[in-house]
């Protein structure tokens, strides 16, 4: 099983591919599209030059490799995607061939943790529309992370069970360090979860949202809306 993950940035992704690389059955692969979308939009992400040496550029050898080969020879092959990296010019016809699931999250919440890494995101950075987009498109299963945090194996049976896959309970942790397949951009991102062994606990209340990025909340929050009326 190929299983595509479609998340806005600061929403639990690297602890979902954490997740699913702790299963002895599956390969995962971090954002395979990085690297790609930087270069087609000449966006000054941290790290960029370090990311564009690390991956392909080109989004065709992209696509033929997640609908290749699993890595590592495993049965199954998790796929960690931003939303915001399919800009026209990267194939999406793929997604057809793949199980599609989208983690959602609140955009108060994303739009709070982004701005402590980068400044400023603007409504395209944090993926919403993109998001609900593909969902349009190809549709698949929507899950929150507000509610895998409230209740990480509850969530996590229900959403292997919605794509066919047999639930494990190794799922629920892993070694503290990272993951062997991060990528490069991890050491700026990826701090919190690398110290981690297991999904944090459940979130307090929302955030406020400075005055200058409320224009980004209200232009997120029906894309959210949207999606949230199908989760799990």
């Amino acid at each position: 099983m190929r299983i595509a993950m479609w998340s806005g940035p600061r929403n639990l992704s690297t602890a979902m591919m954490y997740s699913f690389g702790a299963r002895g059955d599956c390969a995962v692969v971090d954002e395979p599209f990085y690297a790609a979308y930087l270069d087609m939009t000449g966006l000054d992400h941290p790290m960029r030059d370090e990311i564009l040496a690390s991956q392909s550029k080109d989004p065709k050898e992209v696509e033929k490799a997640l609908l290749g080969s699993n890595p590592d020879g495993k049965e199954h092959f998790y796929q960690k995607h931003m939303t915001q990296h399919m800009i026209e010019g990267v194939p999406r016809d793929w997604m057809r061939d793949v199980v599609n699931v989208f983690l959602i999250r609140h955009p108060a919440r994303v739009i709070a943790s982004y701005v402590a890494k980068r400044e400023n995101p603007t409504l395209e950075d944090i993926g919403f529309a993109q998001q609900a987009e593909l969902y349009d498109q190809f549709g698949g299963v929507v899950i929150d992370s507000h509610d895998i945090r409230d209740d990480p194996e509850g969530m996590l049976r229900k959403l292997c069970d919605a794509i066919g896959l047999d639930w494990e309970a190794g799922m629920l942790s892993w070694p503290t360090g990272g993951h062997k397949d991060d990528g490069v951009w991890a050491k700026h991102w990826y701090g919190a979860v690398w110290s981690s062994t297991g999904f944090a606990g459940a979130e307090g209340p929302l955030p406020e949202v400075p005055n200058e990025l409320r224009p980004v909340l209200g232009a997120a929050l029906p894309h959210y809306e949207k999606m949230k009326a199908v989760k799990l």
